[in-house]
């Protein structure tokens, strides 16, 4: 299976999906234990939650699973959070702190890993954003991704519903931040539910975040996390997607997808 499926548009935003493959080498899934086999760290539908919200946008989907490798983490293997649990570019242990090996993979093992998967995904996505920034002068990376929204290993209480991530406002135009925000919180329909937002919460933007985003080359990029509790019947297998209550997300969704398409051209002016 190629590690990474890519869909070209011709609009200023790309999406990016680097933890919704579920892909295992068979000699890779023959060492993982049955913690490791369930998967349960994907970011499960978020192809599907965002599939059609915004004409003439590109993606770019990892296929692979991030127990393979981690597409949204350091390729020299630098935390993203030092002093914080986390898990690593080849994880060892799942989002509760739990072994997932049988036999974990050595050094060597993670050097092939990251050349047949890691480097494809993120030459693609390279790629795509050099060719976006050509057509447009400018490209909004937009970073899909999804949790569970209680996780104690990772973080203390609950999670809000959006998590919005720049590293700490770097990583793209303060107007992008600004209107993702305001999107998030903006009532559509009356009879949708509130959905809370913390911008640089827990979550600041991984790897993929803090490496393309680099505004003053044209490039602006943004992670948004959301709790799988918006759009999950529940948050354990079978990972059932709700399309009751995936609509009104993927309505909230869809508004922010529009306006980075809006205010992408006005981009090319700002400082």
């Amino acid at each position: 299976m190629t590690p990474v499926v890519t869909c070209q548009g011709t609009g200023p935003v790309v999406l990016g999906l680097p933890h919704t493959g579920t892909f295992l080498p068979d000699d890779i899934e023959a060492r993982l234990n049955e913690t490791g086999r369930a998967l349960s760290d994907t970011d499960w539908h978020v192809e599907r939650l965002y599939d059609g919200l915004l004409d003439n946008v590109t993606t770019v989907r990892a296929t692979f699973h991030r127990y393979v490798i981690d597409a949204n983490r350091d390729p020299a293997g630098v935390s993203l959070y030092p002093g914080q649990n986390t898990t690593g570019l080849v994880p060892v242990t799942d989002f509760d702190g739990k072994a997932i090996w049988k036999t974990p993979p050595t050094s060597r093992e993670v050097d092939a890993r990251r050349s047949a998967f890691h480097a494809p995904y993120h030459a693609a996505l390279q790629s795509e954003l050099d060719r976006v920034r050509a057509l447009h002068g400018v490209a909004i990376l937009f970073d899909c991704h999804s949790i569970r929204s209680n996780i104690p290993f990772l973080f203390e209480g609950p999670l809000p519903d959006f998590n919005i991530g720049t590293n700490d406002g770097t990583t793209c135009a303060p107007i992008i931040e600004s209107l993702v925000a305001r999107a998030c919180a903006e009532v559509i329909d009356p009879e949708d539910p509130p959905y809370s937002r913390v911008i640089n919460g827990r979550f600041k933007g991984g790897w993929t975040t803090r490496h393309y985003g680099q505004p003053d080359t044209g490039i602006h990029a943004i992670q948004m996390e959301l709790a799988q509790s918006t759009y999950l019947k529940a948050e354990h297998a079978p990972w059932e997607y709700d399309k009751d209550k995936a609509a009104p997300l993927r309505r909230r969704l869809s508004r922010i997808l529009t306006d980075l398409d809006a205010v992408a051209p006005s981009l090319k002016e700002r400082p």
